[in-house]
């Protein structure tokens, strides 16, 4: 992983505290990390920890701070050699899914080069993972990205919300293996 550039992007689920610890893993195995967090995402781990894991400033929203001279997603999309979103939320999966880029985010994945891949760490409630919906979603971007998409997890385990089955964020470990297999 050392020198690699990777793009982390991190949605609005419980399981955002544990990017943490994956942007930590990256840093050590001496990736430049690079971090843009939904606004919802916001409310699980604060931008200036993010910030302070990564060494560089955590994008947030559409609209915040950059610098004037760059398009921020555009920017961002040429920037990395591999992106990952952790968690990725079915909204960030519907969005995606069905070509609606509406935040930092989802604009700047729906802007990436056609070579960088994309690796989603998926994480809700198992009824959300089991809806229609979220499996339509996966397919579309499985056939969209092609061979560039890889899907960790999720796991099966006992959820934030209680219940136990299948939507847990997989280990971070996990995560990271995916990625330098990729690198």
């Amino acid at each position: 992983m050392k020198d690699k550039r990777v793009l982390i992007g991190i949605t609005g689920g419980i399981a955002a505290y544990k990017t943490l610890d994956l942007i930590r893993l990256f840093v050590k195995a001496g990736a430049e990390v690079r971090t843009v967090l939904t606004e919802n995402a916001t409310r699980f781990v604060t931008p200036l920890t993010v910030e302070t894991l990564s060494g560089n400033r955590a994008c947030v929203g559409q609209f915040g701070p950059r610098d004037a001279a760059a398009i921020e997603h555009i920017e961002l999309s040429l920037w990395p050699d591999i992106a990952v979103v952790a968690p990725c939320t079915a909204n960030f999966l519907g969005k995606t899914a069905n070509g609606i880029a509406d935040d930092l985010l989802t604009t700047t994945i729906s802007a990436l080069r056609t070579d960088i891949p994309l690796v989603l760490a998926p994480a809700m409630n198992t009824r959300m993972w089991n809806n229609p919906a979220t499996a339509r979603n996966l397919a579309t971007l499985t056939a969209d990205y092609n061979q560039r998409l890889v899907v960790v997890g999720p796991v099966e385990k006992l959820l934030a919300c209680g219940e136990e089955g299948m939507g847990a964020m997989a280990a971070i470990e996990d995560i990271f293996e995916a990625v330098a297999a990729l690198c």
